[in-house]
């Protein structure tokens, strides 16, 4: 999978998961993929300070992407 395609990808995971943060307010955009193996991702919204955040960016987020992107290691949220 080249670089671009892990981009569509990775993307695509975060269309699939977006309507979830969005219902409560908040969203996530894609900064950026390093060694193609770590995204980074800013939450957004109400999103930002939420308390089950670092849960829904494992359980939810990261889960997601892997199911899209496999290579993908880890997904942590930047401020």
């Amino acid at each position: 999978m080249t670089s671009e395609e892990l981009r569509i990808n990775v993307e695509k995971a975060l269309e699939e998961i977006r309507p979830f943060l969005q219902s409560d307010g908040g969203d996530i955009s894609l900064i950026s993929i390093e060694d193609d193996r770590l995204v980074k991702v800013q939450l957004e919204g109400a999103c930002v300070g939420c308390s089950v955040n670092q849960m829904t960016l494992k359980s939810g987020v990261e889960m997601t992407v892997k199911k899209y992107a496999p290579q993908i290691e880890k997904v942590i949220n930047v401020d």
